[in-house]
């Protein structure tokens, strides 16, 4: 399926091409202090972007960059290097997502759980 979203301001927007409708959440202590709570995010074959001017790109590791909004602050996209992109769900206009899975699940708090009955995993599964 493809779609589009945009950040809060609707200073950046993107069409995603190939977006895969089932999410995941992961419970990293990255992804918790960025986003305030688990990052739900859906894997795109290719985006583009408007106001590409308003994006900045966090160097969080040797191997990704995440974005977002720099007149907003909307977390907008996890991207691996060299080019894969996975998107902040809730950035997205439609949500025709369901929750697929989760990662991290060892550093996931005791505070919080997702119902359903899914895989959930205590690292990053082998690809």
């Amino acid at each position: 399926m493809d779609g589009s979203g945009k950040c809060l301001c609707g200073a950046v927007r993107f069409n995603a091409q190939q977006i895969d409708s089932h999410i995941h959440a992961c419970h990293c202590s990255m992804c918790r202090k960025w986003n305030g709570g688990p990052a739900m995010a859906a894997s795109v074959g290719s985006v583009s972007f408007e106001g590409d001017e308003n994006i900045v790109r966090y160097p969080s590791s040797d191997w990704a960059e995440r974005g977002f909004c720099k007149q907003c602050g909307s977390n907008l996209f996890y991207f691996l290097k060299p080019d894969r992109y996975i998107m902040w769900a809730g950035a997205f206009d439609e949500q025709p997502f369901s929750l697929d899975g989760e990662i991290f699940c060892s550093e996931k708090p005791a505070w919080y759980d997702f119902a359903g009955d899914h895989p959930r995993h205590s690292e990053m599964p082998d690809s």
